[in-house]
């Protein structure tokens, strides 16, 4: 007996078997990568930088930043390899003013030690920028960068190069005239825009983490003022940060050791000596350390506004990020104290700058949940 058929089908139309739809739909076509692959990259990637942001600040801590004289970015990755290259790489030393008006008393054994720190924190910089090259070159030779993420890519390497640059215009500061340490501004620039890096680098990896289609519906629930928050928060934890640089420039941090006052009193004496009036806000390190005060109490003010409206939050996860950077602020200022009241012994001073990285990171990552919200399900609740 033959079937029925349906009162408006085709005479002639045979069936076929409909291929279910590509799980995501649409929004995921043409932004096909390897996520993960290269969220591994970017991981190992901010390590180094990471790295690279201590070994620095170690070179600082132990006035080794001025032991090599010369920019040879290819050349200069191979150290001394006998006595007359390291009698030739001493004779240079001997010709700045560090040497000369501090360092006198130094032997060869004594100048080898602070060559092997700078040596140390260049040669970082190289494994950094051919980890970067060579992993770019992987994926982009594979065709495995997604959709829109070639120039963010691009963008670190670009940065790598040009943070090499400001490294040698920083030392090229400290070899000439009557300095004996390099200028605190190019210090602050310096070891801002390593964090600049380290602050791209950590929104990349968290975007990758999740598919693009669900960063988009993320986003149709991202929280507005509070993203906002965030955003005011970075730039003034980064202002912290390029603040902390001009102390540790010209180790401001030794020249008051009490707390709450500066010297006995609430404003530092002599704080404008210096003509012009200008310089004071560089090169007073009374003046500098107090300004960096400061900044650190309205930081942590700022923090308890910011944390007041995170705790209100729809997302769990949001909330719990926002916590976090409290309590890394709350954390680092505890040991800025401290690091003051100590006068700053470089084993102190490192683990505040290692703070600091905790903190820029934290609130980067509170940022991006504010921006994209991590939905949770009732089974995850």
């Amino acid at each position: 007996m033959a079937e029925k058929r349906a009162i408006f089908e085709e005479v002639g139309r045979e069936d076929r078997p409909v291929a279910p739809a590509p799980i995501g739909g649409m929004i995921d076509k043409g932004n096909k990568g390897a996520r993960g692959p290269i969220r591994a990259w970017l991981y190992v990637l901010a390590a180094l930088v990471v790295c690279m942001i201590l070994v620095g600040g170690l070179t600082r801590l132990t006035d080794s930043g001025l032991s090599i004289t010369e920019w040879k970015p290819i050349t200069g990755a191979m150290p001394p390899m006998n006595a007359a290259d390291w009698q030739s790489e001493f004779a240079k030393y001997q010709e700045i003013p560090e040497f000369k008006i501090e360092n006198q008393w130094m032997e060869l054994s004594d100048f080898k030690a602070i060559y092997w720190w700078e040596w140390g924190h260049r040669q970082l910089g190289r494994v950094v920028g051919l980890v970067w090259a060579l992993g770019f070159a992987w994926f982009a030779l594979r065709k495995q960068i997604p959709t829109g993420w070639t120039g963010r890519l691009l963008l670190i390497g670009g940065l790598g190069g040009l943070q090499g640059a400001i490294g040698w215009w920083m030392v090229a500061s400290g070899l000439t005239g009557s300095m004996t340490d390099v200028a605190s501004y190019r210090l602050a620039t310096h070891l801002g825009l390593a964090f600049v890096i380290l602050g791209f680098i950590t929104w990349y990896i968290l975007s990758l983490a999740r598919p693009e289609r669900d960063l988009m519906q993320a986003r149709r629930q991202r929280e507005a003022k509070l993203f906002s928050l965030g955003t005011g928060w970075m730039h003034f934890a980064f202002l912290q940060i390029l603040l902390g640089a001009l102390v540790a420039g010209i180790d401001a941090g030794r020249s008051y050791t009490d707390w709450p006052l500066m010297g006995g009193q609430v404003f530092p004496p002599n704080a404008f000596m210096i003509e012009p009036l200008w310089r004071n806000f560089f090169e007073n390190p009374g003046l500098v350390q107090f300004i960096h005060r400061c900044a650190g109490y309205l930081l942590f003010a700022f923090t308890i506004v910011i944390f007041l409206r995170g705790r209100k939050s729809a997302h769990v996860f949001t909330r719990t990020a926002f916590t976090a950077a409290t309590m890394a602020i709350t954390a680092q200022i505890l040991i800025g104290v401290y690091t003051v009241v100590t006068a700053a012994p470089w084993q102190v001073a490192i683990i505040h700058q290692a703070s600091a990285i905790v903190v820029w990171i934290a609130i980067i990552r509170a940022r991006f949940y504010a921006q994209y919200p991590h939905v949770q399900s009732i089974r995850e609740g």
